[in-house]
């Protein structure tokens, strides 16, 4: 009764296990009971903090910055993909020539924060005489960065694939590209499709930099509001709004990946009718003239 990397817990190990994970709970309780007492201690949770969600116009101004915020991530999630999947194959060219610039374009990309990208292109680009709006700013930098990482995690899914599927796909007649796409790519962006998700994750998680470029997305929305003075500037109020909505929102999306995961991983069924008639087929019979002519033309050859 024991796994492959640690044996099954006697009665003393079940009984320490089970006392610590009651521990870390309370531990847990504790401390978060501690942050709500000095919330409340602090009157975060006054009425007149709250009050700024009664009114119409703050949540007017949060769905736009919501719109704002899945704009740029759709557009940069899409763009990341496919300079992710050019990028790997590049990587992964038998030529030298294509190979190595493009090896270093990804090291490159990789190695500029999203954040500093962001403002090279918002307040750099115009000491040169090119203005750059904050949208396309937001968009363009988190392309670059998660493309880059996509790139990555692409090409580590394909040379994890044994060689023997790539040789089998030439000894039947195909040509470099198509065994490329036919063969290793979709097994790897199965096998890699939890990175891609959780970069895709990040990717939304980032479009909240672009306040600082003065991108009206979600967490701009959030900073405005949260600095209302005739309010009692809600800055913790409108933080836990606005860190509930991108929590649901990874939520949503982890659950779509989930989804897609298990859609590629599923086999394909056999049609019902098929199994039937296969089962109602009778069994034939061989005769036992044919059973010895087929005996004597094996003793032949």
């Amino acid at each position: 009764m024991s796994s492959v990397l640690y044996d099954v817990p006697g009665p003393r190990a079940v009984l320490r296990n089970r006392i610590l994970g009651a521990i870390t709970v309370v531990v847990v309780l504790v401390l978060l009971g501690l942050v709500v007492w000095r919330l409340a201690a602090t009157g975060q949770f006054t009425a007149q903090k709250w009050s700024i969600f009664t009114y119409s116009r703050p949540w007017l101004l949060i769905l736009e910055g919501l719109g704002h915020t899945l704009g740029a991530f759709v557009v940069a999630g899409i763009g990341a993909l496919i300079l992710g999947f050019i990028l790997a194959v590049g990587r992964l060219s038998d030529h030298a020539w294509v190979r190595i610039p493009v090896g270093w374009i990804v090291e490159v990309l990789r190695a500029i924060p999203v954040l500093i990208f962001m403002m090279l292109m918002f307040y750099g680009l115009p000491v040169i005489g090119i203005r750059v709006d904050p949208y396309y700013a937001v968009v363009i930098a988190l392309i670059a960065y998660n493309g880059s990482v996509l790139a990555e995690a692409i090409r580590a899914g394909v040379e994890s694939l044994p060689r023997g599927q790539k040789e089998a796909g030439y000894a039947i007649g195909l040509r470099k590209n198509a065994v490329m796409r036919l063969v290793p790519l979709p097994q790897a962006v199965r096998a890699m499709m939890p990175v891609i998700i959780s970069q895709l994750v990040v990717a939304l998680k980032d479009t909240a930099l672009g306040f600082i470029i003065t991108y009206p997305e979600l967490l701009y929305v959030i900073k405005l509001l949260g600095n209302q003075i005739e309010f009692g500037s809600p800055l913790v109020p409108t933080a836990i709004v606005g860190g509930t909505i991108y929590i649901v929102l990874c939520l949503i999306l982890s659950y779509v990946a989930y989804r897609v995961e298990k859609s590629t991983r599923r086999s394909p069924k056999v049609p019902k009718g098929r199994c039937a008639t296969a089962a109602r087929r009778p069994r034939q019979r061989r005769s036992p003239r044919a059973g010895r002519l087929g005996s004597r033309v094996r003793r032949r050859f």
